[in-house]
């Protein structure tokens, strides 16, 4: 019996300490930097396929090893296995939430009691195009497009992480990688709405609307046309705001977070800046780093009578401001 009990505390040590160093669940996206090794495993360093992270490239963020984490879990998609650890020096976050240590949405968090939460992200299409030149809306670039002096819809995601695909088909999830985007079905929108979102989401022409409604848009409780309407509506806000201006004023120089989240201060009330998070790029051509992507954590219902300013305040500060200063790209491949 004594053997028993020892034995028996020996196994419950062992599984308190694996609990003490589980992995951190994380959401957003991480985006590599350089070219790293994708490893199946930390420790011995396994790399099946010798699987490597493109410089530029966006991943799926799944996890940390451990608080603050060393390495990240990616999702790396044609590798087999597709979870791979990379190390965080390799790259970037983008929309990063820690969902271990955090209450889940609306709950055990006075500031989102009972309120939906959204990640909203938003493009600076000249610096996603310099990694994406292959694109077909990175080939029509025009200076006298929306795209070259607006912000452009990347998406607006409900969170927590995990909230994906609601009630979508297999063989959606399946197509639902870049290359067979073109196989997801069509997203239905009145002619109005469409012809907005195909200047204010230049990504339509790679079928981006059809990714971002299979993957984030089916979770959002609403139709096709009510999502986009509403993401369309928040796009219209930051557009028509100082923030856009600041961007605009300083194509070609460099932005540092401060001054960004200084002119989400000044568009949307003291601590909106707090709820935003800047995301660079590297440009593999000039290893310029560049302003891609801003995302702005929302709480609340969104609806047509819902404001951007009242989203921001609504939702928790992140600590984080992220990329701390880039380059404004200009329009077409420097």
């Amino acid at each position: 019996m004594r053997i028993g009990v020892v034995f028996g505390l020996a196994m419950l040590a062992a599984s308190l300490a694996g609990a003490a160093h589980a992995d951190v669940k994380m959401s957003g996206s991480f985006v590599a930097d350089a070219a790293c090794p994708a490893t199946q495993a930390i420790k011995n360093g396994k790399n099946p396929g010798n699987v490597s992270t493109d410089a530029g490239q966006s991943y799926q963020l799944l996890a940390g090893n451990k608080e603050p984490p060393t390495h990240y879990l990616i999702q790396v998609p044609g590798a087999d296995p597709e979870r791979r650890w990379v190390k965080v020096s390799c790259g970037h976050v983008s929309g990063s939430v820690a969902t271990v240590p955090a209450a889940p949405a609306g709950k055990g968090n006075p500031a989102t009691a009972g309120k939906p939460e959204y990640v909203f992200a938003l493009s600076w299409q000249p610096a996603f195009c310099e990694t994406k030149s292959s694109k077909a809306e990175c080939k029509a670039q025009n200076p006298n497009e929306f795209d070259a002096t607006n912000f452009t819809l990347h998406g607006l995601w409900p969170q927590p992480n995990g909230n994906f695909y609601c009630q979508a088909a297999a063989g959606d999830k399946a197509n639902d990688i870049p290359a067979h985007w073109k196989d997801l079905p069509p997203v239905n929108l009145d002619a109005g709405t469409r012809a907005e979102l195909d200047k204010v989401m230049p990504g339509t022409a790679s079928q981006l609307d059809r990714h971002e409604w299979i993957k984030h848009g089916t979770c959002y409780g609403k139709s096709q046309q009510e999502y986009f309407s509403d993401a369309l509506k928040l796009m219209r806000e930051v557009n028509s705001s100082p923030v856009r201006g600041l961007f605009a004023k300083n194509i070609g120089g460099k932005l540092t977070a401060d001054q960004i989240r200084g002119a989400f201060d000044a568009a949307f009330g003291a601590g909106a800046g707090d709820r935003v998070r800047v995301s660079c790029v590297i440009d593999p051509s000039s290893g310029r780093r560049l302003i891609g992507e801003l995302t702005l954590g929302l709480a609340g219902p969104i609806g047509p009578d819902s404001s951007l300013k009242g989203l921001l305040l609504a939702s928790v500060p992140t600590n984080k401001a992220g990329c701390p200063t880039g380059t404004v790209d200009a329009i077409g491949f420097q």
